[in-house]
């Protein structure tokens, strides 16, 4: 049956979730867009509750629907009214998920057999609020093979949608780590045998130089097990957050911008560990 009536209370209680009070009290959330809903489906579909799409979509993403049915998911066709009503951003195609809440013992702990012999790689978000900058760091440390991100301190909520999205699937592809104090976070990191490293433009230790000494057994070792802590998009990391690191490093800059973009520096910082470590 083609659900019709974008008015109708299914459809009302799926755009609720876009406000975080509905996430909390349902403990469901939304990802939206063919990319986000096609990784979910084939790497978290244990969470799936539904998915949702138009005719239109269906026929045009068939690998979704053939794998929501291999995993027997609940899959439901709306017409593009009912679609665009519980979410304008979806693009005809969505999906609503159970939240999980991952200790970062456990997920340590869960880490792929396959990656049980290379060193630990791990970014902390301390205090980063905007979504896209949070997404994109998700993403960048799937991409470099990082093993988890943390979200620490006062940090956006995982599951806001402009999160989920800014991550492009890359939010079911590793564990991503909520609701610990920054020191928390480090001493746990520590315990696991991380070195601690912070980014900071202010920093006394240039990436290039530890990249040039990688493997040599000096500390910092971009080639040992690291975790880097990356602060908030408009003040950084304050002093007490970089004292609780090994060292700070700044990302060399030789144009003449004044400094990276967080995202972007915590990508470069995460491919500078990922080269070293491999």
């Amino acid at each position: 049956m083609t659900l019709a009536n974008p008015r109708a209370d299914r459809v009302k209680a799926v755009r609720a979730l876009a406000g975080r009070p509905a996430r909390s009290r349902h403990g469901q959330f939304l990802v939206e867009g063919p990319q986000g809903v096609r990784e979910a489906v084939r790497y978290a579909a244990a969470d799936v509750r539904d998915v949702y799409l138009t005719e239109a979509t269906a026929e045009r993403y068939p690998e979704i629907v053939a794998d929501a049915a291999a995993a027997r998911l609940h899959t439901h066709v709306g017409t593009r009214e009912v679609l665009e009503a519980m979410s304008p951003d979806a693009q005809g195609v969505l999906a609503v998920l159970r939240t999980s809440s991952p200790t970062l013992d456990d997920a340590l702990a869960a880490r792929p057999a396959a990656r049980s012999g290379r060193p630990l790689l791990v970014a902390v978000l301390a205090t980063v609020r905007d979504p896209g900058n949070a997404g994109t760091v998700i993403r960048a440390a799937d991409a470099a093979g990082a093993d988890l991100v943390v979200l620490a301190g006062e940090s956006v909520e995982l599951h806001n949608p402009k999160v989920v999205r800014s991550t492009a699937g890359s939010l079911f592809h590793l564990p991503v780590v909520s609701g610990l104090t920054l020191p928390d976070a480090v001493a746990h990191l520590r315990a696991a045998g991380c070195q601690v490293l912070a980014a900071d433009g202010a920093g006394d230790r240039d990436l290039d130089d530890l990249l040039d000494t990688a493997g040599g057994g000096q500390v910092p070792d971009l080639a040992a097990s690291t975790a880097w802590i990356f602060g908030n998009e408009a003040w950084g990391l304050p002093e007490e957050d970089r004292a609780l690191a090994d060292a700070v490093v700044r990302v060399p800059i030789r144009g003449k911008a004044e400094s990276l973009n967080l995202a972007t520096a915590a990508t470069v910082c995460l491919y500078a560990s990922s080269r070293a470590q491999r």
